[in-house]
């Protein structure tokens, strides 16, 4: 983490924030012609009305020092309109010189000296900087300006600039050069710019805009196909022009024989009759093709204006539907501003909502939007592939397994956020954690006297909310956006669930955590509460262990192991989950904690094993696996637990305990053995099955008695018969 000056930050983050802004939008819904004339007083700065830093695009002073033109200034901004409005004559020009090169007008041939203008545009492409398309970063560098212009339209924006019409005077056999002028054709891209602008522009009417596109589209379409029905008539020999679509025309009793004699406006009205009639398909019969070219133009033309007729049809159509991506916009943002005015919100947050619907608009081709009926399989993969790689880089994740990751990619999502955006706001409770995946930003933190102090600048691969997510602590500083921002975003509660199911992975984010951001003091403050969340979580996922053997649950007994979790952690009373399950007579989850590593001969507070659990429930065949796998009774204080297995009578686990290892001489507190208790109270079978195991019938107690002492007193005939046999033998010995 590398940390900022707080001068040098707040300078940046004020040319960053001018650098990146969007253009205001004006709040006038319904328009008129005063707030119309209004806004162009704004646009172009007439009057006194000042520019605030939140509407006018700055450019950095690198870029003035470096003499680069700024996009979005006024100046600049005048000097498109300029080159829109000489584009639009341009284009209808150019078919108009090419058709009619002779008989042309004196004041159409004086106008074209406004090519001069498109070449002073090209030399101006060269120092205007540029917003790049995928940072929304403004480009200053001269030589990235000029490289781009070199591999983008230079070079057709220079051959447009030649005149080629005096070059063909020159060398008039020279057909192919009069065909290069069509190619100032392509400034139309300017005319198709302007109207993409006024589409989303929503102080005028959608409707209003795409009709007038629409009229322009059909109208430069019969405009151009004009010129080119006078081309063919007039590129035949003299003799042959009467064999032509005009020199063969009679309208009433007026001729065409000498047409190139008519006025210039009567031959291109008439060439473009001849044009709207084929385009519409009337076909009255009074204007034809006469010879063959005219006749295969025609066709082709024909042909094309089947496809112009479908594009016209479909776009009025779309304007009776009205469910088109720019209407949307432009329905959403009139909402937005209704909204605004309504609650009488202020100049700024107004800007930063408006520039951010915007914004999305822009960005609209995100994973959300696209795949949305894409199957949840398919998701997956793609987040895989366009997030893994990224996901492995960052700090926080440092160390967690690849499943883990792989469930965190699949809860991602991308958003944008323009400069000046705040993500995360100081003393917030912070829901999301977000991830760096492009631009950078800064932590501010504020002091109670209302000043900032930078602390910090966040890069790629850093993340954001993380402490205060997985702490579940407030925001501890402001982050704030200083370019163009690309965030994935991952929401708290599916961080935890994930977390959760991976509980290894978890500790390791926390950890990570530390280690990550150890430096800084706050992180230290933090050290000891996170150092408790994750033992406190190590004590709740023993407790999740414990239940799932206790009920048997060996899937999720499965998942939380293989998580991470650790068999053999007890819970408050020092217990595992193979207490619990050889309790409960779970036989497949005893061998499954088995394989995976659980201790056998753990203890817990009341000095209890696995395997007395079992012998306890009678749970003979777990006691067995138990024993195959090296498990010991282990009981403790022996002597006091026989003698209370012999007065209870339970001959059945008084068999099991001498069976797997109990001492049968073992005493209690008064250094009675279980055989002192069964002859006091005249248990002959008890008896007998303690002496079958060994029990020594001359142990004496504190009292200095033995059991056949007790089972004299006791007058049972069958006690003292088994405990004098077994006398007799011994002294036989």
């Amino acid at each position: 983490m590398r940390t900022l000056r707080r001068e040098g930050g707040e300078r940046m983050g004020e040319e960053v924030n001018g650098e990146f802004e969007l253009n205001e939008v004006a709040d006038n819904i319904e328009g008129s012609v005063g707030s119309r004339l209004s806004w162009i007083s704004r646009e172009y700065g007439l009057g006194n009305r000042k520019w605030s830093s939140g509407t006018k695009l700055k450019v950095s002073r690198d870029c003035y020092r470096s003499f680069v033109i700024n996009p979005n200034g006024r100046s600049y901004r005048i000097w498109v309109d300029v080159v829109f409005v000489w584009s639009i004559y341009s284009a209808f020009f150019t078919p108009l010189e090419f058709g009619f090169f002779r008989g042309l007008p004196e004041l159409l041939k004086d106008l074209d000296c406004v090519q001069v203008i498109f070449l002073a545009d090209v030399v101006f492409q060269f120092f205007v900087a540029y917003r790049d398309a995928h940072t929304y970063k403004m480009v200053c560098d001269r030589r990235r300006i000029a490289f781009r212009y070199l591999k983008g339209s230079f070079a057709v924006d220079l051959l447009g600039c030649v005149p080629w019409d005096s070059i063909y005077k020159v060398k008039y056999k020279a057909k192919a050069i009069r065909f290069l002028i069509w190619v100032r054709i392509f400034r139309a891209r300017k005319i198709n710019q302007f109207f993409k602008t006024m589409e989303k522009d929503i102080r005028i009417n959608y409707l209003f805009t795409r009709i007038v596109k629409l009229i322009m589209v059909e109208l430069y379409c019969t405009h151009t196909a004009a010129c080119v029905f006078y081309y063919l008539a007039t590129t035949v020999p003299p003799a042959q022009e009467g064999y032509t679509w005009i020199g063969s025309l009679s309208m009433g009793d007026y001729q065409y024989t000498n047409f190139r004699e008519i006025d210039f406006w009567r031959r291109y009205i008439t060439s473009l009759y001849f044009s709207i009639v084929t385009l519409a398909t009337v076909g009255y019969g009074d204007v034809h093709a006469v010879n063959t070219r005219e006749m295969v133009f025609s066709m082709i033309y024909i042909s094309l204006t089947m496809i112009l007729g479908a594009y016209l049809i479909g776009n009025m159509t779309a304007l009776i539907v009205k469910g088109s991506k720019t209407e949307q916009f432009r329905d959403k943002m009139t909402d937005l501003i209704k909204y605004m005015n309504r609650n009488k919100l202020g100049k700024d947050i107004r800007s930063q909502i408006k520039n951010h619907l915007r914004l999305q608009y822009e960005s609209s081709y995100n994973k959300e939007s696209v795949l949305e009926d894409v199957p949840m399989a398919l998701r997956s993969k793609i987040s895989q592939i366009l997030y893994l790689d990224v996901i492995q880089k960052v700090p926080l994740f440092q160390g967690c397994s690849d499943e883990f990751l792989n469930q965190i990619v699949m809860m991602l999502n991308e958003e944008f956020f323009l400069p000046g955006e705040v993500v995360i706001e100081q003393g917030s409770p912070a829901d999301q954690v977000y991830i760096i995946l492009l631009g950078y930003l800064e932590a501010v933190a504020v002091r109670e006297d209302g000043s900032e102090e930078s602390i910090a600048k966040l890069t790629t691969y850093d993340a954001l909310g993380d402490a205060a997510a997985l702490c579940n602590i407030p925001q501890r500083y402001t982050v704030r956006v200083c370019e163009l921002c690309r965030l994935l975003r991952i929401e708290k509660q599916s961080l935890a669930n994930i977390s959760q199911l991976y509980f290894k992975d978890g500790n390791q984010m926390l950890v990570n955590l530390l280690k990550g951001k150890g430096s800084e003091p706050s992180i230290k403050q933090l050290e000891p509460d996170i150092k408790y969340l994750i033992s406190k979580q190590e004590a709740e996922l023993a407790l999740g262990v414990n239940s799932a053997a206790y009920h048997g649950d060996i899937n999720r007994l499965k998942v939380l192991i293989n998580a991470g979790a650790d068999p053999n952690k007890t819970d408050y009373d020092g217990r595992t989950a193979l207490h619990m399950a050889a309790c409960k007579g779970h036989e497949q989850v005893v061998k499954f904690l088995i394989q995976r590593g659980s201790n056998v001969n753990c203890i817990d507070k009341f000095g209890t094993s696995p395997l007395f659990e079992a012998l306890k429930r009678g749970n003979d065949r777990i006691a067995a696996i138990l024993v195959e796998n090296s498990a010991i009774l282990n009981l403790d204080d022996a002597g006091n637990y026989l003698c209370e297995v012999v007065t209870n009578g339970n001959i059945d686990l008084l068999r099991c305990l001498l069976e797997y290892g109990a001492n049968p001489n073992s005493k209690n507190y008064d250094r009675r053995t279980p055989l002192h208790v069964a002859a006091s109270e005249g248990l002959h079978l008890m008896a007998n099955i303690l002496i079958e195991f060994g029990a020594n019938v001359l142990s004496k107690d504190r009292w200095g008695n033995t059991p056949v002492d007790e089972g004299c007193r006791c007058g049972s005939k069958p006690l003292i018969k088994i405990l004098e046999d077994v006398v007799v033998n011994h002294a036989g010995k």
